[in-house]
């Protein structure tokens, strides 16, 4: 009986001096001498006590000794958390564009394959790059929206990316007509940098043919729906600039689509 006492004590002894050398050594981030000296207490008090006195010391050891280990997990998994977080922001405003894009597609018919833009062109011409290509039935000459309306359109392909050339580029032009009067035209992008605002240029096939501030245009449409599906949306007038003289009318253009944050695109492949 005496015995069985003198141990109990022991084994509370051991679990009061564990707790207190684990409090100093996290206090002082595990660069305290209280693991030193932990170990050179319980190396030859743990032969003393036996195997009755192991448990404490093994929880002595694995709480002062793992605590690095633990703070790198628990980092790693704040990092992973972050980064899912502003996957989950990025998602939100993916599926808004899909939603946009799917419901644009349906009411003109167009089947499109939808893309990521993946990197921004350099140079002098405003193109960027999707992560769609060949493979996935994405060609040359077709037609590349978003929820908004006319991207541009692709002008060269790999088997799993695609460059487009934009709208607001300074070589393209985009057959287009006003909505409410039926003109048609030709729009050209005005070759500004994609951080400036993305104005574009459009000039009335007819000499006859007034516009208005305020006039929504769309895609004319080519020659078997190649570079262009008609009816696409592409921009509003905002002012005209003819010049006095001159036979047709032309005017500024303000696009639908945000040409600083493309993300989620479609490439119609078909109508």
């Amino acid at each position: 009986m005496y015995g069985a006492r003198r141990t109990r004590a022991v084994l509370i002894v051991l679990l009061i001096v564990a707790v207190a050398l684990i409090t100093l050594d996290f206090r002082d981030g595990g660069s305290s001498r209280a693991h030193t000296v932990g170990a050179r207490l319980f190396g030859p008090m743990e032969r003393l006590a036996g195997d009755a006195a192991s448990p404490f010391v093994g929880f002595y050891h694995a709480a002062a000794g793992d605590d690095s280990a633990e703070i790198a997990a628990l980092q790693k998994q704040n990092d992973q958390l972050r980064a899912e977080l502003a996957q989950n922001q990025v998602s939100k405003a993916d599926q808004a564009q899909l939603g946009s894009l799917g419901k644009l597609a349906g009411q003109h018919g167009y089947k499109v394959v939808t893309a990521s833009v993946i990197a921004v062109g350099g140079g002098y011409a405003d193109t960027v790059t999707i992560d769609a290509g060949s493979r996935d039935g994405i060609a040359p000459d077709e037609t590349v929206l978003n929820g908004d309306g006319l991207v541009g359109t692709v002008t060269a392909t790999t088997g799993t990316t695609a460059t487009v050339q934009l709208a607001t580029d300074a070589s393209a032009t985009v057959g287009v007509r006003t909505t409410d009067t039926n003109q048609t035209g030709a729009l050209t992008g005005t070759g500004q940098t994609m951080t400036a605002p993305q104005d574009m240029r459009v000039t009335l096939f007819s000499s006859t043919a007034v516009l208005q501030p305020g006039e929504t245009l769309v895609t004319f449409g080519s020659v078997g729906g190649r570079p262009y599906v008609p009816g696409v949306p592409v921009g509003q007038v905002v002012s005209v600039t003819s010049q006095p003289g001159t036979l047709t009318q032309s005017a500024l253009v303000q696009p639908f689509v945000d040409f600083t944050g493309l993300g989620v695109v479609g490439v119609v492949t078909s109508r």
